[in-house]
C-alpha cells in the first residue's frame, strides 16, 4: 500500500535550561522539543506556572524544519521588537526543528534599555541553544490499512510491540487505521503484519 513519506531531521534530545543575569535582572531560558504548535503552547504554559511570579515570559517556537516551518513568538510585555524576536532569531539560525524556548525574566530593578533587552534574550537563547544535545527525527512512512474486524486486535497488539504510531481509526465495514512506521522498520512490519492475518494485510 502507498505511503507518504515524513524526512528526518535535528530535533533536541530533551528539555534544557540556564540562568543569566544581566544587571540584576534574572533571565531563565528553557528550551525543549515540541512537535506540534499544542505541545510548544503546553510547553510555555508549565513555564508560567513554574514561574509565576516573574515579570516576563516571552517565548518563540519553530515546529517543522527548513522552508516548511510554524513559527511563534511573544514579547510578553517586553518593548515590541525587543525580547521575542530576538528569540526567535536564534531559533531560525539554530540548525534544529521542532524547538521551543521560553525565557523568564525576574526584574532586578534597572532597566536595560532596548538594545539591553535584545543583547540579554539573545545570549540567554543561546545560552540555552548551547546546552541542547541533538538526535534526528526518525524518517517514518504514514501508510493506510483496510482492516477486518477480526484482525484488528491483533493489529493493534502488534503496532504497540514494534513500535507504531496509530494516527487516525475509522470505524465502518471495517477499521481503517492510519499508522506511521519508522523507515528502518517498513520490512520486519510488513512482514509480521502479513503473518498475523494469513497474507491478507500488508505495508509494501
Amino acid at each position: 500500500m502507498e505511503g507518504t513519506m515524513k524526512t528526518g531531521y535535528p530535533v533536541p534530545a530533551g528539555p534544557v535550561e540556564v540562568e543569566l543575569r544581566f544587571k540584576n535582572s534574572r533571565f531563565i531560558g528553557a528550551a525543549g522539543f515540541a512537535e506540534t504548535v499544542e505541545a510548544a503552547r503546553r510547553f510555555i504554559q508549565t513555564h508560567r506556572e513554574r514561574f509565576p511570579d516573574a515579570r516576563h515570559h516571552v517565548y518563540a517556537f519553530v515546529v517543522g524544519f527548513g522552508a516548511s516551518t510554524t513559527c511563534g513568538m511573544s514579547d510578553d510585555g517586553e518593548p515590541s521588537g525587543t525580547a521575542g524576536r530576538p528569540v526567535l532569531s536564534v531559533l531560525q539560525g539554530a540548525g534544529l526543528g521542532d524547538i521551543v524556548v521560553v525565557v523568564i525574566r525576574y526584574f532586578g530593578g534597572t532597566k536595560l534599555g532596548t538594545g539591553g533587552l535584545v543583547k540579554a534574550y539573545t545570549e540567554t537563547t543561546q545560552a540555552a541553544i548551547a546546552l541542547i544535545k541533538r538526535r534526528d527525527k526518525v524518517h517514518t512512512v504514514t501508510f493506510t490499512l483496510q482492516v477486518p474486524y477480526p484482525l484488528y486486535q491483533a493489529c493493534r497488539q502488534l503496532f504497540d510491540d514494534c513500535g507504531v504510531e496509530v494516527e487516525n481509526e475509522l470505524f465502518g465495514a471495517g477499521v481503517e487505521m492510519a499508522i506511521r512506521v519508522a523507515e528502518q522498520r517498513i520490512e520486519e512490519v510488513d512482514q509480521r503484519l502479513r503473518d498475523a492475518s494469513a497474507g491478507q494485510l500488508t505495508i509494501n
